[in-house]
């Protein structure tokens, strides 16, 4: 009678062991998996998204320049006014506000969509720099980063 109070307790106690390492395991092992699943998505939207600045020019007064990006991923690009823009004489570049972020003040950046409604793939987004006067001439230095972190940048004389 003794071993079967003994094994009875022994089993009792494997049985609540087992619930406090299950309890406190298995929430860790769920955090994690959610961790995994979110980095697996930035990871796969970052693979998926590509841009390259294509051409560069100025307008005849020398106060806006225009740089055409294409969306070469296979993604669609969204929230393109949170992208970051630089520009300027090479190694002298800034980084230039969106439009609604520069409270009126010279320079800042706009874009229009050339061939689609939203920036596709292979749709181009023209964006229009505009200074307060003529930036002088040199060789300079564009770069845009969209939200996610994937970038290009473009040399160009004016």
């Amino acid at each position: 009678m003794d071993k079967a109070v003994t094994t009875a307790l022994l089993i009792i106690a494997g049985v609540v062991c087992m619930i406090i390492v299950f309890n406190s395991v298995y929430p860790m092992v769920n955090r994690s998996s959610a961790a995994m699943v979110s980095m697996a998505d930035k990871i796969d939207d970052r693979m998926k998204s590509r841009i390259s600045i294509v051409h560069a020019a100025n307008t005849a007064n020398r106060t806006s320049v225009y740089l055409w990006v294409k969306n070469v991923g296979s993604s669609r690009i969204v929230a393109i006014e949170q992208s970051d823009v630089f520009f300027g004489q090479q190694y002298n570049f800034e980084r230039i506000p969106y439009v609604d972020d520069a409270g009126g003040g010279y320079p800042f950046w706009e874009y229009s969509l050339e061939n689609d409604t939203e920036w596709l793939s292979s749709a181009t987004l023209k964006i229009t720099i505009t200074y307060e006067s003529d930036p002088g001439a040199g060789t300079y230095f564009g770069k845009m980063i969209i939200p996610n972190g994937i970038s290009d940048e473009y040399y160009f004389s004016m």
